[in-house]
């Protein structure tokens, strides 16, 4: 019989809990795995929402002085983009795993 799939966080976007589904159908993950990839897809929301308000909004606004400044979302998308990239690595998602024969380190002579 096949064991139930963990369902994914309510509070994720739809695009999150595709990705949510994909993994978890993947990869075997235990319940700190599955806090880790949930704060992973969190971030990945963040990051979402980030590059909406850019493009709505522009890469640069001006400040109250009326010169021009770097948006405030572009550091809310690099935070997230980091964010999601040391969640991947920390559940070791990082790396496409190596085909049979192809790639890595050559054998020692």
């Amino acid at each position: 019989m096949k064991a139930r799939l963990p369902y994914p966080p309510k509070q994720l976007s739809r695009e999150a809990k595709a990705w949510w589904r994909k993994v978890v159908a993947r990869w075997q993950l235990d319940d700190p795995a599955l806090l880790i990839l949930e704060s992973t897809l969190e971030s990945f929301d963040r990051m979402r929402q980030a590059q909406e308000l850019l493009a709505a909004e522009g890469l640069v606004v001006k400040d109250r002085f009326g010169q021009p400044k770097q948006h405030p979302a572009t550091l809310v998308e690099r935070d997230a983009k980091q964010a999601i990239l040391r969640g991947l690595k920390a559940l070791g998602l990082d790396l496409e795993p190596l085909a049979e024969g192809k790639g890595g380190r050559p054998p020692a002579k």
